[in-house]
This record gives C-alpha cells, sequence and structure tokens, in this order.
C-alpha cells in the first residue's frame, strides 16, 4: 500500500504549489527535488504579476485573469499556514505610452478592459508623473489595477513553511509512488521532448538585477519590455532579458550591466541607487508560450506542469486548482491550448 497519494517531481513555484493545492484536499504528498526548493529559476528576484493586455480574448488570457484573482485569497492561505511573508502585493502597474498610435490602442482598451476583465480591476490612461514612474515621451501613461507583485525566492519559502505545517517536506530523491506529477523547470521540457520524441519546450536564460530602493508601496513599472518591481524588502528588481543561446545557466555579463543602464534612464529615481544583486537563471519555455499541462501521454499515472514561462507565478494558483482536479479527482479543466497531447 502506497504511503503517499501523489509525487510531485520538482519544487518550484508549479510544483510547490501543486503540492499546496492538494495537501489542502487531504492528499498525501512527497516533494521531490535534488536541488531543493526554488533552486531553479523560481529563486529569481523579479515577480512581475502583469496581465495579458484585454482584447482579441481566448482561453490563455481568461485562465490567467481567473489566476491573478485568485492570487490575494491564495496567498493569504500560504501565510496564514506557514507564517512566512511571499512578498505578494496587487500594487498595480505603470507604463509608459511611447506614441500616438500606443495612445489610440490604450485608450480602446480600457473600454475592452470594463468588460473582459469583469470590473474586478481598472485599465485607464493617465497623465505621466510622479517620483516613481517612468518617463513618457507622449506625457501619457497607461494604469491598471491587476497587475501584482510576487518575490519569487520568498514565494517559494512560503510555499515551504506551509507545507511543513502540514508535515510535508522536500525531499532531495524518493521513489515514486502512486500518482505522480512532473514539474521539473526547462531540463523537464527537454527530457520531455527526447521521451515524447517531439519539441516540447527548452530553457531561456534570463538576468535580473534589485537595486537598494524603497518604493515597496509604489506600482510596478513597464517600459520599452522591461519590468521594473518594488518589493516590500525594499529593494527594486529590474529584467529580464531573453536568451535562448548561452554557455552557462548562472553568469552575468554585460547584458545585465545594459539591463541596469536602462532601468536607470527609464526611471531617474535608481539613478543613484546601490545594485544590491545580479542574478541569471534558465527559465522554461514551452513550444506554445503557454504552460503545458495533462497526463504524460503513454505513462499511466504520470502527469506534466511545466513552461511557466514569464507567467508562471501569476499562473499557478490556478494551474495548481486545476492540476488538483485532474491528478486527484479526474476532472480535466485544462484549456486546450495548455494540454499537453495538443503541443506535439
Amino acid at each position: 500500500m502506497a504511503s503517499y497519494d501523489v509525487t510531485i517531481r520538482g519544487a518550484g513555484i508549479f510544483g510547490l504549489s501543486i503540492a499546496w493545492a492538494m495537501v489542502a484536499r487531504g492528499a498525501k504528498v512527497r516533494v521531490v527535488d535534488p536541488l531543493g526548493a526554488g533552486a531553479g529559476s523560481s529563486g529569481g528576484i523579479v515577480g512581475a504579476l502583469a496581465p495579458h493586455v484585454p482584447e482579441n480574448w481566448n482561453p490563455k488570457k481568461a485562465f490567467q485573469l481567473e489566476s491573478l484573482l485568485m492570487a490575494a485569497d491564495f496567498w493569504q492561505g500560504v501565510e496564514a499556514a506557514g507564517g512566512v511573508p511571499a512578498g505578494y502585493g496587487r500594487t498595480g502597474r505603470l507604463q509608459s505610452v511611447m506614441d500616438a498610435r500606443g495612445l489610440e490602442l490604450a485608450r480602446a482598451r480600457a473600454d475592452s478592459a470594463a468588460t473582459l476583465w469583469q470590473e474586478q480591476a481598472v485599465w485607464e490612461v493617465i497623465p505621466a508623473g510622479g517620483d516613481f514612474a517612468p518617463l513618457s515621451p507622449t506625457g501619457w501613461l497607461i494604469r491598471d489595477t491587476l497587475s501584482a507583485r510576487m518575490h519569487p525566492r520568498r514565494a517559494c519559502a512560503a510555499l515551504v513553511a506551509a507545507l511543513a505545517s502540514r508535515g510535508v517536506e522536500v525531499v532531495p530523491e524518493a521513489e515514486d509512488e502512486d500518482a505522480v506529477v512532473w514539474a521539473c523547470g526547462w531540463r523537464g521540457l527537454r527530457d520531455l521532448s527526447d521521451a515524447l520524441g517531439a519539441k516540447v519546450g527548452d530553457g531561456v536564460k534570463g538576468q535580473s538585477a534589485a537595486f537598494r530602493f524603497d518604493a515597496r508601496e509604489a506600482p510596478q513599472l513597464f517600459v520599452e519590455g522591461l519590468h521594473i518591481v518594488p518589493h516590500a524588502d525594499g529593494t527594486v528588481a529590474v529584467g529580464s532579458t531573453t536568451e535562448r543561446e548561452f554557455l552557462s545557466e548562472n553568469s552575468v555579463d554585460e547584458q545585465c550591466e545594459a539591463l541596469i543602464a536602462r532601468a536607470r534612464a527609464a526611471l531617474p529615481a535608481l539613478a543613484a541607487a546601490e545594485v544590491v544583486e545580479r542574478w541569471a537563471g534558465v527559465r522554461p519555455r514551452a513550444k506554445s508560450r503557454a504552460p503545458v499541462l495533462g497526463a504524460w501521454p503513454g505513462r499511466a499515472g504520470h502527469f506534466v506542469a511545466n513552461g511557466g514561462f514569464k507567467i508562471g507565478f501569476g499562473m499557478a494558483p490556478k494551474v495548481a486548482e486545476v492540476m488538483a482536479d485532474l491528478v486527484l479527482e479526474g476532472r480535466d479543466a485544462v484549456p486546450d491550448g495548455f494540454q499537453l497531447e495538443k503541443c506535439l
């Protein structure tokens, strides 16, 4: 007789969140990761939980919206159980409007957001200005109240503490028992591709940095592809690069320095701020750019949850819910665009 209902392989944001959702339903869960919790890209520093633009609506955007709206309750429950702060805050976001065409689109999206976001959040165009706001060549900014911030490393620690409060530890190795969920990051995508004989996904390296600058109540910023995220610990994280080819997973180089320079130029308030950390890691990117979820074809009792490229923390509450539905109750609520079998 199995001692555990589910073995989860991988202790990044997907693996830990799924474990928490299953434990909350009474399942006996074991989490296995030889490198420990948050050892991969889930141990990063940026943590921008930003929504897709409110237009051309599809199941992926709807799934993300539901997850972002679930996040406050999800993380409150995690913190209450383990007593460790996760760094979550729905502080919103400001974006520069770069030209007249962008301004026209931004104003049109304000109307669509009112409907698509179910009146749960606001997208609006406001005059540029303020100490912690990006420069904008048009004099206008986009403000939304759906975006949130999350400190990835602290979030993983909060989940580990919550699981420990229910008797669940992350162990370096163990045999599979009963159902198995594979949430093994970018290397897991490579292994899955090899096992299935088809490209499912791969790793994309990213570099980021953190400044010592206390703007913890300020919204995050998005300027020409750059995320600038104030955290509750008195730092501001910026990121990240996108590197499909790399020789070293964790090394930082001149690309990180260029990113720091871009952040200082976009936000003059950071001009004299000290850089307290430079970080690099490889993130799992599925071929579809959406998460890859579902049963592992040809391997009964095995499931996959992977590919949270840039959106993993924002998607985690809903991913955890649908994977618990699938594995524990046999209910498949995974959107078609996320289904592993349809990504092949």
